[in-house]
């Protein structure tokens, strides 16, 4: 037997400085723990809110800045297409230069143009603020979702997008009720006079985002693509285009009076889908990573997924803009009173969400068609309280309809979410991630162009109870395609 063999081992020396464990936050095996879970949900729901929160302000903004319907529109619009048309391109630079980087920057510009919009001294400076905190919503976002599928697993990850989806849901009800409050309390009303309540939704992100900035720099791990992919500029603005071409006539296009632009417009959108189609197609082919691969839109889980986000997206963004408007100018409600209309239907979302996964793991994706039934009817006991007592109708006589609705949602968003995630690879999480989200956003802006625009159109010549009637009629038609389309998921879900 040789010297060495039988030798002792020694373990070298170590002081405590070196034995003291060293935190990386660019690990190869990060793990996102609760703390860094609350912040990156925290730093999805602003977004989302923040979409819906100008809702029952924009009254107050028109008297305060003299705005007139057309730039209300683009107060609204001009947050929605900045979020849309950058949202792929925000995962992609995630992938690339970090999730945790990109995620803080998109936190502090966030509330840098909140700030902005709340400061805004006429209706010009505040859309242009508002594009840039779409922009900035954009960067935010994307590495919500890709974090979460690329530092966690198994039964944490399930929670994790469970946790996703309400939150989702629950925010977009939420910048509603929470924009009621603020408009009608007034916090900064010694400070800015009348116009302090539509500032208050704006000023009220700030301290948010600066507390979101502090937790994420502590709590959420870094991550990157093992292989990051090069800007698609062909790509981007191809996407730019389309969603351009589409989204901003069928927003501008009632309030302008449809003028020439409009119909142009328009008329490019099929040319410029198809042209984004083409590059995309080509790019993959070659070998490069576009920036969204068709390839990834051939994971059945995705494909059959997003089928569903994107109906169900078109009503609920349509109904939350009409509602709003409907119990306002129509019944002449209160901002806080039209805000607190939705509480039934946020609590409702919320007590679903929270058994959605013990459901999930016992019927699977059945629990997305039991949640469209549930929400068909709820609409339908709207759409009945609405015909017999529109006159009388308050807060009380549209709970049972709100919170039907509601509880039917809170069954579909967050397993919707997981499915459409289930099947992508972790280094490709910031693109599917931006793919959903952009899919999402675009046709909650695209149910406001629309379903608002059906609204405000049938409203002057039928009234508001019929123009209502029918909205709801049109978004229960939403409903059950989405119910439908739900036969056809994976009956298991990852």
């Amino acid at each position: 037997m040789s010297e060495s063999s039988v030798r002792p081992k020694v373990r070298p020396k170590t002081s405590a400085a070196s034995a003291a464990p060293v935190v990386r936050h660019d690990h190869p095996t990060p793990v996102l723990g609760a703390l860094g879970l609350f912040t990156v949900l925290l730093g999805a729901a602003l977004p989302l809110i923040d979409f819906f929160i100008v809702n029952v302000a924009l009254p107050t903004i028109d008297h305060d800045l003299d705005a007139g319907p057309a730039l209300l529109e683009l107060v609204v619009a001009g947050y929605g297409l900045a979020y849309a048309v950058l949202l792929v391109l925000g995962g992609r630079l995630g992938d690339m230069a970090g999730r945790r980087r990109l995620f803080l920057l998109g936190i502090a510009a966030f509330g840098i143009t909140s700030l902005a919009c709340g400061l805004a001294p006429d209706a010009w400076t505040l859309v242009g603020a508002r594009v840039a905190q779409g922009a900035a919503a954009a960067l935010m976002l994307p590495q919500v979702l890709a974090t979460i599928q690329a530092a966690t697993s198994g039964h944490r990850r399930a929670r994790a997008m469970s946790l996703y989806g309400a939150t989702a849901g629950l925010s977009m009800v939420a910048g509603q009720i929470l924009g009621g409050v603020l408009v009608a309390a007034a916090p900064l009303s010694s400070v800015f006079g009348e116009s302090a309540g539509w500032r208050s939704v704006f000023l009220v992100n700030v301290p948010v985002a600066a507390v979101g900035l502090v937790l994420a720099a502590r709590s959420v791990p870094e991550t990157r693509s093992e292989r990051p992919a090069p800007i698609d500029v062909p790509g981007t603005l191809l996407l730019a285009a389309s969603l351009v071409t589409l989204l901003a006539p069928l927003t501008e296009g009632r309030a302008a009076g449809w003028p020439l632009w409009t119909w142009v417009s328009l008329a490019l959108f099929p040319f410029a889908a198809a042209a984004f189609y083409r590059v995309e197609r080509r790019a993959d082919r070659k070998g490069l990573i576009p920036l969204v691969p068709p390839s990834l839109l051939r994971l059945d889980s995705l494909r059959r997924g997003l089928s569903l986000v994107l109906p169900f997206s078109v009503g609920f963004g349509g109904f939350m803009f009409v509602i709003a408007v409907a119990l306002q100018q129509g019944l002449e409600l209160g901002p806080a009173a039209s805000g607190l209309s939705m509480a039934p239907m946020a609590a409702a979302f919320f007590a679903a969400s929270l058994a959605g996964p013990g459901l999930v793991r016992r019927y699977g994706s059945r629990v997305v068609t039991a949640g469209g039934i549930i929400q068909a009817l709820g609409v339908v006991v709207l759409v009945i309280t609405v015909w017999r007592d529109w006159s009388g109708l308050g807060m009380l006589g549209l709970l049972p309809g709100m919170a039907i609705a509601g509880l039917g949602q809170g069954l579909q968003l967050p397993v919707l979410f997981r499915i459409v995630l289930s099947d992508v690879p972790p280094e490709r999480a910031g693109v599917g991630g931006g793919v959903m989200t952009t899919t999402q956003q675009a046709a909650l802006a695209l149910g406001v162009a629309t379903l608002g625009s059906l609204f405000l159109s049938l409203a002057p010549g039928s009234g508001m109870r019929d123009a209502l009637a029918v909205t709801l009629l049109v978004q229960l038609g939403a409903v059950v395609l989405t119910t439908l389309l739900s036969l056809r998921l994976p009956r298991a879900v990852a």
